[in-house]
């Protein structure tokens, strides 16, 4: 059984900045001068991500090679987070706590975006599958509803470019980089877009061929995650889901 869509979508398809208003763009940066400058927004960037408590974040995806457009909306912390995927009728829930993972669905989306068999699926109905701390599972659903997963998204400093401007007042970083094209990704041209003062992202969006964009916005840097606890009556432990 792999990860849910998010921690398999957000690693395939990195995110780049859709810029409303009007926008001044500095010149990039040139040679080791420019890694050294990248490598230090990453770091600053990682250091200010693990200082927050919580990040709402909203994920789309959309391709003409995809039968569905794909949506994610999550609300991530260090330790515990929860996130709704849809994709057409498809649909899968998520949350995790510092002690046990929860995955619930409809039968499509326990299938199609969690990888249960059909079995699998039938045998959850309409349940919470639980996973305990340790297990394999409940670590693929810690990188994908943790801040794991916004560290994830970063790019390495070899091969990225920064740049700087500012929207509306506000003083921006941008990195831009491009992802090689693979069996079933299309090269992809990557943006992420950085709020200078606090070193957070606030957008990344990712573009290519055949119609493929992907983009995730992250606000609410700072709010509380609180992810309630399904009631025993309402849940199903994974042991029984059978092979």
């Amino acid at each position: 059984m792999r990860a849910p869509l998010r921690a398999t979508v957000l690693r395939a398809l990195p995110l780049p900045a859709l810029v409303a208003a009007a926008v001044v763009t500095g010149p990039l940066r040139a040679g080791a001068a420019q890694d050294a400058s990248v490598a230090s927004v990453l770091s600053e960037v990682k250091a200010a991500v693990h200082r927050q408590t919580g990040v709402h974040v909203s994920f789309a995806v959309t391709s003409k090679s995809l039968e569905r457009s794909e949506r994610i909306v999550a609300d991530v912390g260090s330790s515990s987070g929860s996130e709704t995927v849809t994709a057409g009728s498809w649909s899968l829930q998520v949350k995790l706590t510092p002690t046990h993972g929860y995955v619930k669905g409809n039968s499509s989306g326990l299938t199609s975006l969690f990888g249960m068999s059909s079995t699998q699926a039938k045998r959850a109905g309409t349940k919470w599958v639980v996973w305990k701390k340790g297990s394999s599972q409940y670590k693929n659903l810690e990188t994908d509803v943790t801040f794991a997963a916004v560290v994830d998204l970063l790019p390495k400093a070899k091969g990225t470019h920064l740049s700087t401007q500012t929207v509306n007042g506000v003083a921006e970083d941008v990195l831009t980089w491009v992802t090689p094209a693979t069996d079933s990704i299309p090269k992809l041209n990557n943006t992420l877009t950085v709020t200078a003062s606090s070193s957070l992202p606030v957008l990344e969006v990712s573009t290519g061929s055949e119609g493929t964009k992907a983009s995730e916005s992250l606000s609410s840097w700072g709010e509380k995650v609180s992810v309630p606890v399904p009631p025993s009556r309402d849940t199903l432990a994974s042991s029984r889901l059978g092979s």
